[in-house]
């Protein structure tokens, strides 16, 4: 058994922009997790309207 593993987990989020109103978009969490319990979130990104991946962090839609 590892005791340290990394997980992909992807989940919808509602984000809310003035030109489109509400999104519904997929958000793909890239964790750390040690004895399958998460304590770090190492990277996450998005998938646009139009299929774009983009990253998270550079991006704020609701402002």
């Amino acid at each position: 058994m590892k005791l340290i593993s990394i997980k992909r987990e992807t989940k919808p989020e509602i984000r809310f922009t003035k030109k489109m109103g509400a999104l519904s978009i997929k958000v793909t969490y890239i964790k750390k997790q040690f004895l399958n319990i998460p304590f770090k979130t190492l990277h996450r990104y998005r998938e646009t309207y139009y299929g774009e991946v983009k990253d998270c962090d550079n991006i704020s839609l609701a402002r």
